[in-house]
């Protein structure tokens, strides 16, 4: 690169594609296993990590025998902090959060060690209660999941947390000494034992009684790695983990195939990081016993918990209010869309094009629609031969909150159609594996009227609402194109509303306006 390029390039501190608001914002976060740093982007509805990474330090290990917190356990952690706040000092970070759960409220050398890291990090660390780390991960919860009802369950290495949570109340909440690295201690290295003991340990409360029938949603990395072999082992056809459901019954088969098993024999283990494995026989076993406790229905993965929970409990009412998925995919459409107003006009032609042909949709409908249609140019810069492919990878595996797996296929795969247009049904992506048929059709449909839509305005705003659909009274779908737009029509337009016709199973009709 020459001088003078990166003169230019100097200028910029910040990438374009970093959207301005209140931070960066850094937690870290002292947990009983690992020491983690998080930095978000901004304070928003849809939480954006500008930078991960944890160690880990086990502060907890031998906690149950000593008391204390081991030496080399808090060397190894305040060296972590150490980097960790010297990072945060490089992104600029306007707000640092220091928290502490289980380990540090419980060691008698926990207020020391506090006292240590308050001077490294120039910030008086919170060291939560119980309570506290259960309430605020069901916050976390309530803002990466659309309408949550069930029980919140957060698993670390010192304790459980537990929280019921319905739309977006959290009713009553209980913590109890079942995390990974406390029951492995207490169970003397017996996960058959550990099992037995979370048991007996839920039984007692009536916390777990209220999740019967219900979600069980799961937070905490044990348990992520836990469900990221579930997935592969399974051959899922998506890879994220966020709102990844598995059946209750068979999610009690799997943990205590797990549980009993040698780890390292299992088919996939490799996708779990070492460091993770030594715990996951334990993370089984107390998911086993909370599902044979609870009886839930399903368990629902949460990627968001207490560092997320927090951040949502410093959104004013208005945000909180907000649609997640929405909120994630207006900042997508704004970063990748060649016109993110046009990508809003979208929103009302399409309900437009639906209400002609009489697909009825349900609120939770609407909004993947609207998601769809604000992320349907994403892929623009892409090679023409890839950006079906790039676009659905991007909406697939984006960090978006507020939707479930078959809404994150439907949304991705809409955006595929409309670069790829009608495909075999043999060819298909095999994320259409997560869409029952009427889904799937309708996100053809969706991806067919994207591809109209770009010949009418080429993805540029002011245009397309000129351009109307309706139902004749003689049955037809009718296109009526504004006069001024007359140039627009020509074979490639009248075939691709064609198509959206032979797929609606309807005759179509394209009219220039009088």
């Amino acid at each position: 690169m020459n001088e003078e390029r990166r003169k230019k390039l100097s200028v910029l501190p910040n990438a374009p594609s970093r959207i301005a608001g209140h931070g960066p914002i850094s937690i870290i976060d002292i947990g009983s296993n690992s020491v983690r740093l998080v930095v978000y982007e901004r304070l928003s509805r849809s939480p954006t990590p500008l930078f991960n990474e944890k160690a880990l330090c086990a502060l907890g290990s031998g906690l149950l025998e000593t008391g204390r917190l081991g030496d080399d356990a808090i060397e190894n952690a305040l060296a972590a902090i150490h980097r960790f706040k010297s990072i945060s000092d490089q992104l600029a970070s306007v707000d640092i959060y220091v928290i502490a759960t289980a380990a540090a409220r419980e060691a008698d050398n926990g207020p020391e060690f506090m006292a240590l890291v308050e001077e490294i990090t120039h910030v008086e660390p919170v060291i939560l209660s119980g309570e506290e780390e259960a309430w605020y991960s069901a916050q976390g919860v309530l803002s990466g999941i659309c309408e949550p009802d069930g029980v919140v369950g957060d698993m670390g290495g010192g304790s459980l947390e537990l929280a019921d949570v319905s739309s977006d109340k959290i009713g009553k909440m209980a913590t109890f000494p079942l995390g990974g690295l406390r029951i492995q201690e207490s169970s003397k290295d017996n996960p058959a034992k550990a099992f037995k003991t979370a048991v007996n340990t839920l039984r007692d409360s009536p916390i777990p009684k209220k999740g019967k029938g219900r979600t069980f949603y799961a937070v905490g990395g044990t348990w992520r790695s836990l469900a990221l072999l579930h997935m592969r082992q399974k051959g899922y056809p998506l890879s994220v983990l966020h709102h990844y459901e598995i059946p209750a019954k068979e999610c009690a088969k799997f943990c205590a195939k797990v549980r009993d098993a040698d780890i390292d024999t299992l088919d996939e283990i490799e996708s779990v990081s070492k460091n993770r494995r030594p715990l996951i026989a334990y993370g089984a076993a107390v998911l086993a016993a909370v599902i044979e406790v609870m009886a839930p229905e399903k368990v629902v993965i949460s990627a968001l918990g207490v560092r997320e929970g927090i951040l949502y409990t410093l959104l004013d009412d208005i945000e909180k209010a907000e649609d997640g998925l929405i909120a994630g995919a207006e900042e997508l459409s704004l970063l990748r869309s060649r016109s993110p107003a046009n990508a809003s006009e979208i929103i009302d032609w399409t309900k437009a094009l639906f209400d002609a042909l009489e697909i009825r949709e349900s609120s939770h409908e609407i909004r993947l629609r609207e998601a769809a249609c604000l992320l349907s140019d994403i892929g623009w810069r892409a090679h023409p031969d890839y950006r079906g492919a790039q676009a659905l990878n991007t909406i697939a595996h984006a960090a978006f909150v507020g939707i479930d797996h078959p809404g994150r296929a439907f949304i991705a795969l809409s955006a595929y159609f409309r670069h790829e247009g009608q495909m075999d049904e043999k060819t298909l992506p095999s994320l259409q594996g997560l869409l029952d048929e009427t889904a799937l059709k309708r996100t053809r449909i969706l991806g067919l009227a994207f591809r109209l839509s770009h010949l009418l305005c080429a993805a540029m705003p002011g245009l397309l609402q000129n351009n109307t659909i309706h139902r004749s009274q003689d049955g037809k779908l009718v296109l009526t194109i504004d006069e001024a737009q007359a140039d627009y029509v020509g074979e490639r337009l009248l075939r691709r509303f064609g198509q959206i016709g032979k797929l609606a199973d309807v005759e179509t009709e394209v009219r220039l306006s009088e």
